[in-house]
């Protein structure tokens, strides 16, 4: 485990090449937060399985981003036949089913201090080739993450990111402020008033017990997020871009708002985005 720290955090991150029983094909393993500690409160952040020692990869924890290779749907993204690119995990191979194998996982340069680390690497497979740059960086109580795309290969890199934060509930209940006017369809796990407060339907018992919905949010507007926190009070949540779609996701331990940013990056071109996790004091 790698660890940015300051007077009052400190941020745990996975070691791209160490932390192998947590890793999968799912996650960016550059740049994995994997926890948030405050200094008199603890543990800040959650996730599906929390507080398990060991989830399941792809379930995971913490402040995970994907840059995904497949659609939700399962259409490939950044595939060639049976052979694929995970942009920050490797070469990828296709087996029975959905199931997808790491067959050649990427090699990192991790370079940093106490205040930030830089995870850099270069890939190639399924005619494709990147160069990935991810940046975690600590200031005060706002956690910054940056990622850099560039495309060296001689095909457009055509793919998904998202970033699944997982944050705590409050008594098993969640408090949501999203942008107003932001809309979903009739479910029955959540529901959300026109100021844009999202809060639970109903109670969520167990972690197989969650519920999936599509928000709508203002049209041209970065997404900015305010939850409340059991420890904390509050946690806001910042994109630097405008998201191309949003869905929210929980269970019985955790919610998560996930911004998508879909990616077409011609060869030779660069692609940069950020986001940001700022805990109260």
């Amino acid at each position: 485990m790698l660890s940015l720290a300051n007077r009052t955090l400190q941020v745990d991150l996975l070691d791209p090449a160490d932390d192998a029983a947590r890793r999968g094909p799912r996650y960016c393993r550059g740049g994995y937060i994997w926890q948030v500690h405050d200094a008199k409160r603890g543990p800040l952040v959650s996730g599906p399985e929390f507080p398990h020692p060991a989830p399941t990869p792809f379930n995971g924890q913490g402040l995970p981003e994907s840059l995904r290779h497949r659609m939700r749907d399962g259409r490939p993204l950044t595939w060639r036949g049976s052979e694929g690119l995970g942009i920050g995990i490797g070469r990828l191979a296709a087996g029975n089913g959905n199931e997808v194998r790491i067959e050649n996982p990427c090699v990192w340069t991790v370079t940093g201090d106490s205040t930030q680390l830089i995870f850099q690497t270069r890939q190639a497979a399924a005619g494709l080739a990147c160069e990935l740059t991810r940046k975690v960086e600590l200031r005060d109580r706002t956690v910054l993450s940056a990622t850099q795309l560039t495309n060296v290969g001689e095909a457009p890199l055509v793919l998904q990111w998202f970033a699944h934060p997982f944050w705590a509930l409050t008594a098993g209940k969640a408090r949501v402020r999203l942008p107003a006017g932001t809309t979903m369809p009739e479910n029955p796990g959540f529901t959300i008033d026109p100021a844009g407060l999202l809060s639970f339907r109903r109670p969520f018992v167990t972690p197989q017990d969650d519920q999936f919905a599509l928000l709508t949010l203002p049209p041209q507007r970065r997404l900015e997020v305010a939850v409340d926190h059991p420890a904390i009070g509050g946690v806001e949540f910042a994109t630097s871009f405008v998201p191309d779609e949003c869905p929210v996701w929980a269970n019985a331990r955790t919610i998560s708002v996930e911004p998508y940013l879909n990616l077409r990056v011609p060869p030779g071109e660069t692609r940069h985005w950020s986001v940001e996790h700022r805990f109260a004091a």
